[in-house]
């Protein structure tokens, strides 16, 4: 088992079967002579591994061959994930609950550390709220069903406030950003790299972090089949991103100019955003389902998910075959 210690974003399902397909080179037969790994990912840790090619590697050896797809977002991935289109993927907190929702076969196989400080409700500069208790009655972007969207809700509620008595508005980080910067909004609830992104280039204030109020993990996903029959490769693929991880932790600097590169965004913002970041993945622990059945729980009672939905149906752990 991975050591869960060692050292070391999310919109609702709104893109069309199509474009998922589409994304992920449309619907793959069954390989012949071996078995084949679909990996769906975002810019990030998983786009380090793709670089380094040791996965490749360690999969060799049981006749697993590896095609990549990169997406934008989670929610897509998702989608090519329903439609059969890839085998595994990585997502924020919000996308999976949204999909397993919907109906989607996912399987969550592992999770990441808790990363309070790597999301926050950001001010423009000048801004005359001082407190959470200031935004009160005020116009805040965020993108719907994010981790954001959870964050938002418990930050108001430990200060006293309601979900209600805030003016959301809901924006894709980029038209969110737009926004922000044409002061169209009072508030930005957002995730890093754009959190940092803002706070360097903006010069935007950070008004509160996640920290004691929620968590904020990432997961990697499969299919329910594909994670059944394969949970040796899927224990494999964990394990190198937790190698990933261990380096990241070890080597913030090389990190953030790994990403700088690969996301096109000058370093010093990643400079800000790895030093807050917390590296380490491991399993879906019975503490960690129960942290992602409350968020599932809070978006049925907002009506943002049509039904109650059991988050332990879906949990896999490649390290009990």
């Amino acid at each position: 088992m991975i050591d869960f210690t060692s050292p070391t974003r999310r919109q609702v399902l709104t893109s069309s079967l199509g474009l998922a397909a589409l994304a992920a080179g449309g619907p793959v037969r069954a390989q012949q002579g071996g078995r084949e790994l679909r990996i769906g990912h975002q810019k990030g840790v998983l786009s380090l591994l793709k670089g380094r090619g040791t996965l490749e590697k360690r999969l060799a050896p049981l006749g697993v061959s590896l095609k990549w797809t990169e997406f934008t977002a989670g929610p897509v991935q998702l989608e090519a994930l329903n439609v059969g289109s890839i085998d595994f993927g990585d997502v924020g907190e919000a996308p999976p609950i949204f999909a397993q929702a919907a109906g989607a076969p996912l399987a969550y196989v592992a999770a990441t550390v808790q990363r309070p400080k790597a999301e926050g409700v950001l001010l423009p500069k000048g801004s005359a709220i001082r407190t959470v208790a200031d935004l009160k009655g005020k116009k805040l972007a965020l993108n719907k069903g994010s981790n954001v969207h959870y964050f938002l809700v418990k930050l108001l509620e430990k200060h006293g406030l309601r979900y209600s008595d805030v003016n959301v508005v809901f924006l894709p980080p980029s038209d969110a950003r737009a926004a922000f910067e044409k002061g169209s909004v009072e508030a930005w609830a957002i995730w890093d790299p754009f959190l940092a992104s803002a706070e360097k280039t903006l010069d935007a204030r950070l008004l509160a972090d996640a920290t004691g109020v929620v968590g904020n993990r990432a997961y990697y996903f499969s299919s329910l089949p594909y994670a059944d029959k394969n949970p040796d490769v899927l224990r494999i693929v964990i394990e190198e991103i937790n190698k990933i991880d261990i380096w990241a932790k070890l080597n913030r600097d090389l990190l953030a100019a790994e990403f700088a590169q690969l996301f096109g965004i000058p370093k010093p913002v990643f400079d800000l955003s790895t030093s807050r970041a917390e590296y380490g993945t491991g399993p879906v622990t019975p503490e960690i389902l129960a942290e992602q059945q409350k968020i599932a729980d809070t978006f049925f009672e907002l009506k943002l998910i049509p039904r109650r939905i059991q988050i332990k149906d879906v949990v896999r752990s490649p390290w009990a075959a």
